[in-house]
């Protein structure tokens, strides 16, 4: 069995993004409208209000960084203006469970 090569980068690469809050500038790439990969350099760590306000938690992974909303926020903003490229772009369901809607009976 031939192993398949990992080229997401390839078609799609990381794009620096800008936190509109506290100015810290990550690497992101949207791979759907649920998912997004970012990868943090010291600066932005430096930069990032939210970080620095986080305390570590008990536990193996207390130390473990969730999330900052400032930047979730700033992330989805550029997707929606298109300077974040999503790379599936399927429209998101906001209700998964109501049925489907053919473009017939769309309103």
């Amino acid at each position: 069995m031939a192993v398949r090569p990992d080229v997401r980068l390839e078609n799609g690469p990381m794009t620096p993004v800008r936190c509109t809050t506290c100015g810290a500038e990550v690497e992101a790439r949207k791979s759907s409208w649920d998912q997004t990969s970012i990868q943090w350099t010291d600066a932005a760590r430096a930069a990032c209000v939210e970080r620095r306000a986080t305390a570590p938690r008990p536990g193996p992974n207390g130390t473990a960084f969730l999330g900052c909303a400032a930047l979730n926020q700033s992330l989805r903003e550029a997707a929606v203006r298109g300077e974040l490229p999503v790379q599936d772009t399927t429209d998101l369901r906001t209700n998964p469970d109501a049925p489907e809607v053919a473009e017939a009976d769309a309103p």
